[in-house]
């Protein structure tokens, strides 16, 4: 199956978590470890993929990397501003 945001990116949200992980001095692989510690099956090829935009993210992982990061879903998906 091929998803396609605007015909290139499988996902929207990835340069937002580009820009948080590495606000908060991060690797994508300890991000992907912290999220694991939650229950969620992530690597850093997944993080980096994401990213990317080269991964399809479900609505469930949005969910976890909103909430690991204390921003709104809606702000990962530009919907709303990081308040």
């Amino acid at each position: 199956m091929k998803i396609y945001w605007n015909g290139e990116s499988k996902n929207i949200i990835g340069n937002k978590v580009k820009e948080l992980r590495k606000a908060q001095g991060i690797s994508q692989k300890m991000l992907a470890a912290r999220l694991q510690t939650e229950g969620f099956e992530f690597t850093d090829l997944t993080i980096l993929r994401i990213e990317q935009g080269k991964r399809f993210v479900p609505d469930y992982e949005i969910v976890a990397i909103a909430s690991y990061f204390h921003v709104s879903a809606d702000y990962l998906l530009g919907i709303e501003g990081k308040e």
